[in-house]
């Protein structure tokens, strides 16, 4: 299993008048999140790459407390299966060990020109296939 834990602080634009962070950037900081994991593996540019692109197909996600303005926060990204045009990713937002939200991600990976499903790259696929093996 294949995880990554990126470190983030809430800042002023996270958050409504109450300072709660508003429910879509929690998509934000899981997104920056998936990225770094990405980025760790060597994929510099994990959005884009060789005429195809890597977006999120499906995700499920339950709030269960809330982030607040000025937060340190935690966000995990696990990879935890690998198919050969998709792969899923539990996410997770902690603050101080407690966790706020948690996410099932589904990535497809597309032909960036017509926008239809395209099989991953196979050094890709092996490399993350080989990781959660």
């Amino acid at each position: 299993m294949t995880e990554l834990y990126s470190s983030m602080r809430v800042y002023v634009e996270d958050t409504d008048a109450g300072g709660i962070v508003y429910h879509a950037n929690y998509l934000k900081y899981m997104e920056r999140a998936r990225t770094e994991l990405m980025r760790s593996l060597g994929y510099s540019k994990p959005a884009l790459f060789d005429g195809l692109q890597l977006v999120v197909h499906q995700l499920s996600i339950k709030y269960i407390h809330p982030a607040l303005l000025d937060d340190e926060i935690r966000v995990l990204a696990r990879l935890d299966k690998v198919k050969r045009v998709s792969f899923l990713m539990t996410q997770m937002i902690f603050r101080e060990g407690i966790c706020l939200a948690e996410a099932d991600v589904k990535i497809a990976c597309l032909d960036a020109r017509t926008k239809k499903p395209a099989a991953i790259p196979l050094p890709m696929y092996a490399k993350l296939k080989g990781l959660n093996d």
